[in-house]
């Protein structure tokens, strides 16, 4: 039986940066809809029909489910694109926090 290749310390932090961004993604989307915010994604309001909640995180555990695909399989290129939408996304996830009434910067 072949071993498995031991992954690199770049493959561990990709792996690492990516659930980072779903769990930030996933508390900014908690966050915006105890402020009022909805949500933009069709996709992600589709699966809100069970519950605002329980819509995002079965989202996130899609995200790490594809994420687990693209690390057993050695894809790790396409968690690095992953991360720069997700990163996008907090991004955008945080100017609504800032910008929605009751949240924190009024212009």
């Amino acid at each position: 039986m072949e071993k498995a290749d031991p992954i690199t310390d770049t493959e561990m932090a990709i792996t690492q940066i990516f659930v980072y961004l779903q769990l930030l993604d996933l508390l900014t989307t908690l966050i915006g809809f105890r402020l009022g915010a909805g949500e933009a994604s069709p996709f992600i309001r589709l699966l809100m029909h069970v519950g605002p909640t329980m819509g995002v995180i079965v989202s996130k555990m899609l995200a790490l489910g594809l994420g687990a695909l693209c690390v057993h399989t050695k894809r790790y290129h396409l968690m690095v694109w992953a991360s720069y939408w997700y990163g996008g996304l907090v991004v955008w996830n945080l100017f609504v926090l800032l910008t929605a009434p009751g949240g924190g910067i009024h212009w």
